[in-house]
């Protein structure tokens, strides 16, 4: 059987770049050799691409948020085109088959390349450029759901005007979350319960996005939820998390071993784990997602679930929530890999 060639689109110029290299070499480490022919393609912090030809890696040690993208990339002199041709530098053009985009944040989970690559009609895996873009946008995702019937938290939209600490916590109490409306991994996040708080929170979102979302506070046990498939999705088993700090940050995700604790799966009563399993695929449904995606929830004392929202692209580091919610549903990690490209084709 001749192996198709899986592009794995990595790095990127969002915020989340580190995070990508680590999701895309798990990716590249799990795929199966017998059907796929890996190759890395990395796109640095200022848009340049390059693709890794020799299947040979170079890791970084030390602290993962200084990863840096030293594979030894080969610079691609055009895009894909419309038959799937990698315009190399100097060597001969490479045929991909299918791409997995491993791109965390702007420019790579909001629609943009998922754009580019419905344009040149290449299969990949995820969500389309809908899914992806409504996924992205925090204030986009949350009106959407809330249309839908989907319980959510309340929230505030922040575009340019300032609103005092003071009006906000009047609307939607004491305690606030402070968020970019376009990032993800808990990048520009704060948890805050004053005025000053508040300012140092909104300067620190504004360095990512000109709009920023104000939520409130839950009380409730963090849980998470895979979810996989195209126009029948199914959910895993639900896991839960446990920050050791305010709220699971950046450091907890993906640098501190200890930052947080991961419950898999979840002790939930039955009913509760029904519940989230199906607001997970309602989210899923109505936000146009296919392929993948992990769906974040509150789940209060009383048993009552809130959407917080919906990853369209969650991480793949070994110490992330979705493959490992899959392996406790039964999916291991390569077959879970597989099944993914297998949607792209589908």
């Amino acid at each position: 059987m001749t192996k198709q060639n899986i592009g794995i689109l990595c790095g990127g110029r969002s915020a989340e770049h580190e995070v990508s290299l680590q999701s895309a070499l798990n990716v590249f480490d799990a795929v199966d050799r017998a059907r796929f022919n890996p190759l890395l393609i990395g796109i640095d912090k200022k848009g340049s691409w390059g693709v890794n030809l020799s299947g040979d890696l170079v890791r970084n040690a030390g602290d993962p948020k200084n990863i840096a993208l030293n594979l030894p990339l080969t610079p691609v002199a055009l895009l894909p085109d419309s038959r799937g041709m990698l315009a190399v530098k100097g060597q001969k053009s490479v045929k991909l088959d299918v791409v997995f985009p491993v791109l965390h944040g702007p420019f790579g989970e909001d629609g943009t390349v998922q754009g580019l690559l419905k344009l040149v009609d290449i299969p990949f895996v995820g969500s389309g450029v809908m899914g992806s873009a409504a996924g992205m946008d925090k204030d986009i995702m949350k009106r959407l759901l809330r249309d839908a019937g989907i319980p959510i938290g309340r929230f505030l939209v922040l575009r340019g005007t300032a609103l005092s600490f003071d009006e906000a916590a009047s609307r939607l109490g004491q305690v606030l979350f402070i968020k970019p409306a376009n990032m993800g991994s808990s990048v520009g996040i704060s948890k805050v319960s004053n005025e000053t708080e508040y300012n140092a929170a909104l300067a620190e979102a504004r360095k990512y996005d000109t709009k920023i979302i104000v939520e409130e506070f839950i009380n409730g046990r963090e849980i998470e939820c895979s979810v996989l498939g195209n126009e029948n999705p199914r959910a895993s088993l639900p896991g839960e998390v446990r920050a050791a700090r305010a709220f699971y940050s950046y450091e907890a995700k993906y640098i501190d071993a200890d930052g947080a604790e991961l419950i898999i799966p979840a002790q939930l009563p039955p009913e509760t784990v029904s519940r989230v399993q199906d607001l997970a695929i309602r989210t899923f449904q109505t936000l146009e997602c296919r392929g993948f995606s992990r769906v974040d929830l509150f789940v209060k004392e009383n048993g009552e679930a809130l959407v917080n929202e919906i990853n369209t692209i969650p991480g793949f580091t070994r110490i992330s929530m979705y493959p490992k919610l899959w392996v406790a549903s039964g999916i291991p990690y390569t077959g879970l890999i597989n099944r993914l490209i297998d949607l792209a084709f589908e």
